[in-house]
């Protein structure tokens, strides 16, 4: 699953319009506009058959886009701090690599919606993946700790995936 996957999915989930994604991205320091957003969520080659192939999107979203679009998504959600000068230090993604992209995903998502980590581990099991909260904790660690547990796709595709039931499903109902 790569950076342009993880907006697409969440984008859904949270049922984000396009003037929403681009105003988050403007929150999370990064200046874009609806014509750029459509081509980070447009696939170019939607019949391929092969699978690396299909998740080529029009406009790659690096790292730093992807954290831009995150930090704009917890401004959104919580409100801009007012003095930046106590505001705890974003998240660096590594520039090399995709390595804890997820970890940092369900932090930052965990953040914005003021979800607990049994809120977490409900979504999670909507899209039917049980885990124990020691592994929910592990993943939610910093990097460096000695319990740190680096998050795969599957646990980040899933939680997607339960935030969409959770989140689509609550609107509807309403």
């Amino acid at each position: 699953m790569n950076n342009n996957d993880i907006l697409s999915r969440l984008r859904y989930a949270l049922d984000l319009k396009d003037s929403a994604v681009v105003e988050m991205f403007a929150l999370g320091g990064l200046k874009t506009n609806r014509a750029e957003v459509k081509e980070m969520l447009t696939k170019t080659n939607e019949d391929s058959m092969d699978e690396m192939q299909m998740n080529e999107y029009a406009k790659e979203i690096d790292n730093m886009m992807l954290e831009s679009f995150l930090n704009g998504l917890i401004s959104s959600k919580r409100g801009v701090p007012e003095n930046t000068s106590n505001a705890p230090q974003p998240f660096l993604m590594s520039e090399e690599g995709h390595r804890n992209v997820n970890n940092i995903l369900l932090k930052k998502v965990k953040i914005a919606l003021s979800l607990t980590s049994e809120d977490m581990l409900d979504i999670l099991e909507n899209a039917g993946v049980t885990i124990s909260k020691n592994e929910l904790s592990a993943v939610l660690r910093k990097e460096g700790h000695r319990n740190y547990k680096p998050c795969g796709d599957r646990y980040a595709r899933n939680f997607l995936k339960g935030l969409a039931i959770r989140y689509r499903d609550q609107d509807n109902e309403d």
